[in-house]
């Protein structure tokens, strides 16, 4: 008897192999259990092609809360043509399942799944958890991206995070064609961290906002997606408009407040700032201004706090140092897909 799950069958392994080529698959997969011993599945989406190609993953939702990767992934398997596909697409609409179901960005107990990879065989219910998706999912890869959204209280421009010396990513940042590309060598436990440690090409596009749908960036990160799927051969490639270059960063660095207060952020996302300009005042309760915060070095806003409650150590603003090709080389960009 085969088990099912909200309607959807339950498969015990990833088994890409024993998937029917030329079709849709949707289905759940365990990584863990409840306190009841019920299973803690993912669904999962793969699109098997009747040709051989790479396998490319798609993740989202491993914060439990930030959303917009999810109708990216509908979005896309509707759009796609399986009879051209060559190789598999295997989708993720939601990784961090408990954290979705109780609208949260963590984990049980606070913990962030993405600061925890590659998790633990044997260590506490996060740690497992991240493990046994990082080798049941993650590890059949040959490329992944990663969806995000700002965290509660912030927005985000639409950006990737990638690391900007690998020749893979690097082209898989372009393809994606974001408002900024941040070179970002991963280093904190991240999925995209571990992805890259088991030699997966891995990148992290962050689209918008926490807790809703942000259409304009949804349809721009399917098309992206789909750049990146014709660039390793795995649909038909196709003129679409590029719309404006990237902005490249080449560091970047949050700005907190050192008191508590009433925050007022001034320059909107994608805006340029100088060093010393005004990007924040601050009030007390009494409405009395007690702070005004200035910009540390050039930059371009990555994301803002729209949260106007802050306490000290609250973040202000995400900035972004623009690149010098001329002294970054690197930063070249890739060749064209």
């Amino acid at each position: 008897m085969t088990t099912t799950q909200g309607g959807h069958p339950v498969r015990e392994a990833l088994g890409l192999d024993s998937l029917p080529v030329g079709e849709i698959s949707r289905f759940f997969l365990p990584i863990g259990e409840s306190g009841l011993g019920q299973p803690l599945s993912v669904p999962v989406v793969v699109a098997r092609g009747r040709r051989p190609g790479p396998t490319l993953g798609i993740t989202a939702a491993v914060h439990g809360n930030e959303l917009n990767g999810i109708p990216v992934i509908h979005r896309l398997m509707r759009k796609l043509d399986v009879g051209t596909l060559r190789g598999t697409l295997v989708a993720v609409p939601v990784v961090n399942v408990l954290g979705y179901e109780r609208r949260q960005r963590r984990f049980m107990e606070g913990r962030d799944l993405n600061h925890l990879m590659p998790g633990r065989p044997d260590g506490n219910d996060a740690e497992v958890y991240a493990h046994r998706f990082l080798h049941r999912v993650v590890r059949h890869l040959d490329f992944l991206i990663d969806l995000h959204t700002a965290s509660s209280g912030r927005v985000n421009s639409l950006y990737v995070r990638a690391d900007l010396t690998d020749q893979n990513t690097a082209s898989m940042a372009y393809l994606l064609r974001p408002q900024i590309i941040l070179h970002n060598p991963p280093s904190d436990g991240t999925l995209r961290g571990a992805a890259m440690a088991l030699g997966i090409p891995a990148v992290t596009l962050e689209i918008g906002n926490p807790q809703r749908f942000h259409p304009e960036f949804v349809r721009s990160s399917v098309v992206g997606v789909r750049r990146v799927l014709a660039h390793v051969g795995m649909v038909p490639k196709r003129r679409v408009a590029e719309g404006p270059e990237p902005v490249l960063c080449h560091r970047s660095a949050w700005i907190y407040t050192d008191r508590g207060g009433l925050l007022t952020v001034q320059p909107g996302l994608t805006e340029r700032v100088e060093s010393g300009q005004l990007i924040a005042r601050m009030t007390d309760i009494f409405g009395e201004p007690n702070r005004d915060i200035h910009a540390p070095f050039d930059g371009v806003v990555i994301g803002r706090s729209v949260d106007p409650v802050a306490q000290t150590g609250a973040r202000v603003l995400h900035l972004g140092a623009v690149a010098d090709p001329a002294e970054h080389p690197f930063y070249s960009r890739p060749p064209a897909s």
